[in-house]
């Protein structure tokens, strides 16, 4: 039956994004189809016409007509809002585009489907199973024994799987911090925080350097016992499987928080109370007369006695530190950690909450140097390893180096 066809109204910036739907090579062919539909709408062509020139039936442009028509005043409120260009673009894509479709009903019910990813996110050990992470075969096969479903294929498991975005395959290392007052970590988190943000302002304007300082311990110089094989076309780096051991080396690290350089890094044998003063005195000769921030973790060597006397030292503090072990700042490594805390010293340190040395900026930089050095490297002597880590930190300092956007 012949009747009224919807009237096809659009603006010059819907007209501007429908030309060019209408004639890209890029966008799915139904898009524009339907774009050159409404063009030809807004022209003035009756339905008949314009099926015959985009190769719908006429019913079926009367749809989209009509459709179009409904939608037009939400697309004009996003133009009247001055939305992005994108945003626009995309309320005339989603009204071009099928509407969703109900497809078959499904094989499940609601409650199968989460006793089926409750299990997903349990450990198999507790279906008895001696493994350390679920498959889909596995999970499979513990879904039909306890009955959840009568089979689900190991395919549909995978499936729902990705759709849950459940990746039992994978896995992070993550620290929790040990300390149990929430409340006090804050404050904890908080003085670090507020260390790095302060930094720029302290060494710009009152010559105070802030280094994140640690250990990357055990760093093995591992030598193949034959030559790595490079990538090809079609095919990865080989590396040999077996090596030989050469022994492993400390290195002890700053990285400085405003200008992003490994500073004067100390590679040794071990990292002992001994080391780390001399590592810290050594650091400090190099701006003897500049103030310094260190933020490092609460080892015992980084609160020692050796540590407070240097700081003493350089500071030229006139005080009786007490004896270790018995009385004054000596005493303790709590009385000891408040004396190297101290903001009235000219070298002081700020100390992380305990197990948490995700807050320590040069961990991100032992990270970096895993996995470019280590990871791959083959070393033939300590002396070796220590040559090349130097190398990469000056290469680091010359091309990567660069304040990170802590958040």
């Amino acid at each position: 039956m012949a009747g009224q066809a919807a009237k096809v109204v659009i603006t010059e910036r819907q007209q501007e994004i429908l030309r060019t739907f209408s004639k890209a090579t890029t966008v799915a062919k139904r898009l524009s189809q339907r774009a050159t539909l409404v063009l030809l709408a807004f022209a003035g062509q009756d339905n008949e016409a314009i099926a015959q020139q985009v190769g719908l039936g006429r019913h079926q442009v009367g749809l989209w007509r009509r459709r179009w028509q409904h939608a037009f005043d939400k697309l004009v409120l996003i133009e009247c809002l001055d939305e992005t260009p994108a945003a626009l673009r995309h309320a005339l894509e989603k009204v071009l585009a099928d509407e969703p479709r109900p497809g078959s009903p499904g094989k499940f019910t609601a409650e199968q489907w989460t006793l089926i990813l409750a299990l997903a996110c349990e450990s198999p050990a507790l279906s008895g199973r001696p493994i350390t992470h679920w498959t889909g075969h596995e999970l499979a096969e513990e879904i039909s024994q306890r009955g959840i479903v009568e089979s689900l294929s190991v395919s549909q498991v995978n499936r729902l799987l990705r759709e849950a975005e459940l990746q039992p395959h994978k896995s992070r290392q993550w620290l929790f911090t040990t300390e149990k007052d929430p409340e006090v970590f804050t404050a904890q988190v908080q003085i670090v925080c507020a260390c790095y943000h302060d930094a720029p302002g302290l060494y710009f304007y009152h010559d105070t350097h802030t280094l994140c300082v640690d250990e990357m311990t055990g760093i093995q110089a591992l030598g193949r016992i034959a030559a790595t094989r490079p990538m090809s076309p079609g095919h990865s780096e080989l590396r040999e499987f077996e090596y030989e051991r050469y022994g492993t080396v400390t290195l002890i690290g700053n990285f400085h928080v405003v200008t992003g350089e490994v500073v004067a890094p100390t590679l040794g044998p071990t990292r002992t109370e001994k080391d780390f003063a001399g590592h810290i005195d050594r650091t400090v000769a190099l701006d003897p007369t500049a103030s310094y921030v260190f933020v490092v973790d609460n080892l015992n060597t980084h609160q020692s006695a050796t540590l407070v006397e240097l700081v003493t030292t350089r500071c030229g503090i006139a005080e009786d530190l007490g004896t270790k072990g018995k009385r004054g700042v000596l005493k303790s490594m709590k009385s000891r950690q408040e004396f190297l805390s101290d903001q009235s010293h000219r070298i002081r340190f700020v100390y992380l909450p305990k197990h948490s040395s995700w807050l320590n900026q040069i961990e991100i930089i032992f990270g970096i140097i895993m996995r470019k050095v280590v990871r791959r490297g083959h070393f033939t002597s300590t002396a070796d390893l220590q040559d090349k880590l130097l190398a990469f930190i000056a290469y680091f300092n010359d091309v990567f180096a660069k304040p990170f956007n802590w958040t």
